[in-house]
């Protein structure tokens, strides 16, 4: 049986979170233009350059920081928001796009993707930031859950 487009991009999600670098999450994050194009795809990692987590440790981890919360100590930068920031960086329009992200985007990659001109997001898991879902909602975001075949 074909996959559908949005179990397709779901699962090349959960491929591209298979390099994410931090240890208490792995996602991935994929942007597809209108016409199921991919435009870029992002994990949550350290950033360029820099030491990742594995080498490092976890300090939100260190200090029980529960999932969600205190992100601005955190080395890593979520997927989505590296999609956003690698696309800017080589000049690709996210317009009119969609983000397929195998785990529901905090509040910071929401406004970075409203930013960015995208205009629906697929994702699977939870993660525990309500604001977020409002906030795509007051944009007019078309968001929607969609379980992938794969799991990390």
């Amino acid at each position: 049986m074909r996959k559908t487009w949005d179990e397709y991009f779901m699962d090349i999600a959960y491929d591209v979170a298979t390099r994410s670098t931090c240890l208490r999450r792995h996602v991935g994050a994929v942007a597809v233009s209108a016409d199921n194009r991919i435009l870029g795809t992002g994990y949550n990692g350290a950033l360029a350059g820099t030491p990742h987590c594995e080498e490092t440790g976890c300090l939100r981890q260190q200090l029980g920081i529960p999932s969600g919360e205190r992100q601005e100590i955190c080395r890593a930068q979520h997927a989505e928001a590296n999609v956003c920031n690698i696309a800017a960086k080589y000049g690709i329009s996210l317009k009119d796009a969609t983000m397929y992200v195998t785990t529901q985007p905090c509040v910071t990659c929401m406004k970075a993707m409203i930013t960015s001109g995208i205009v629906r997001i697929v994702y699977d898991g939870d993660y525990p930031d309500e604001f977020s879902l409002r906030i795509a909602e007051e944009a007019g975001i078309e968001l929607k859950r969609v379980k992938g075949t794969k799991k990390d």
